[in-house]
């Protein structure tokens, strides 16, 4: 069995919300943040559908204050990634080293925002009750939703920084170049500024296509959650969000490994409903900030891990593409035994010296 900073790490892979003793691993150290819902009425989404109330959980530490102008200049949003929520964020790995006293994002002195995003967490999501009838999101409609919710919800007019992981580090372009002038910084943790093609977007089909053609899905109206296509989507979250030496060193015998895939498939699919799972997934479908790379404004801290499945660093997608970024900077961290493959993007010890750096950098 793997020990409880290990479960952490595997909780964290993909960042999809797999194992309950994980996500419930919070910092013992950090405060319990305010837990609030804001409603959006007659929500409209870019594939033409509406929902009449569409509710973003969020989580906050902190105040937000502002300058003689009213803006606001403390707000830090930080994104989560697929199937994650902002409760990842309290995980000892990411809170007890950032949000203390003299810490880089100390929440006495910075509004800390966390939200569920659309289709996660405790924010509105197929499994709500309106299963596959539930209007089909994508990324722009969840930086749309997360914008409101600042801008209407806490009356947040400016962000001092956007950090987002996986998912959220997709967002935070889709946000850099949507709303320009809006933050000072914005840090993007484990993704590519190019549409999702390649063996990215092969995976992703292989989890879409493993539910949709599992003849108890049932078109999305299943009352029992299909067997076969959970499994199929748990498979390939090990696969994506592995971390090679760590796996190795852990399950150096055929039946530790055997052992170990069949404990973690078990307790995986006891956390996932079909529904959420594809749509999060094919959320990510028409994704694709590369034509708009010039346009953005605000200094960029781009961070990969070298050991990540989801963007290897031999395809030098990060490299090239951060030159078109006008104050943009990518940092590639080697892989090595303190590395977690997709998951090194919530372990801040391994890239908050880039933060300091971006926040030095970028103050006004």
């Amino acid at each position: 069995m793997l020990s409880s900073g290990r479960l952490a790490l595997f909780g964290s892979l993909l960042v999809f919300s797999l194992a309950a003793p994980a996500w419930a691993r919070q910092s013992a150290s950090a405060p319990t943040p305010e837990e609030h819902d804001y409603v959006i009425h007659d929500f409209h989404f870019k594939s033409g559908e509406t929902l009449a109330e569409l509710r973003l959980h969020y989580l906050t530490f902190g105040k937000p204050v502002k300058d003689a102008s009213g803006r606001v200049t403390n707000a830090v949003l930080i994104l989560h990634g697929t199937g994650g929520s902002g409760r990842q964020f309290l995980q000892p790995q990411f809170a007890d080293m950032l949000y203390g006293p003299g810490q880089l994002l100390d929440i006495a002195r910075y509004f800390i925002i966390l939200p569920d995003n659309v289709g996660h967490g405790k924010s509105s999501k197929p499994s709500d009750g309106m299963h596959a009838h539930f209007p089909s999101y994508e990324y722009d409609d969840m930086v749309a939703a997360q914008h409101e919710l600042l801008e209407k919800g806490l009356g947040v007019n400016h962000l001092r920084l956007i950090l987002g992981t996986s998912m959220g580090c997709m967002h935070s372009w889709v946000w850099a170049e949507t709303y320009p002038q809006f933050m000072d910084a914005l840090m993007p943790l484990a993704c590519q500024p190019v549409q999702i093609a390649g063996r990215n977007r092969i995976w992703r089909k292989m989890v879409i296509d493993g539910i949709r053609k599992d003849p108890d899905w049932k078109n999305g109206d299943y009352t029992a959650e299909p067997r076969a296509g959970i499994q199929i989507a748990a498979d390939f979250l090990l696969i994506a969000g592995s971390v090679p030496l760590l796996m190795q060193s852990s399950y150096p015998t055929r039946d530790a490994a055997d052992k170990y895939l069949d404990e973690y498939v078990a307790r995986v699919s006891a956390t996932l409903d079909a529904n959420d799972m594809l749509y999060a997934v094919n959320s990510s479908r028409n994704y694709d900030p590369s034509p708009k790379l010039e346009s953005i404004a605000a200094p960029v801290m781009f961070v990969n891990s070298a050991d990540d499945f989801i963007n290897p660093p031999e395809l030098g997608i990060a490299e090239r593409e951060i030159k078109r970024v006008k104050n943009g900077k990518f940092v590639l961290i080697p892989g090595s035994a303190q590395t977690h493959g997709h998951g090194t993007h919530t372990w801040a010890a391994l890239w908050q010296q880039y933060l300091k750096e971006l926040l030095d950098e970028s103050v006004h």
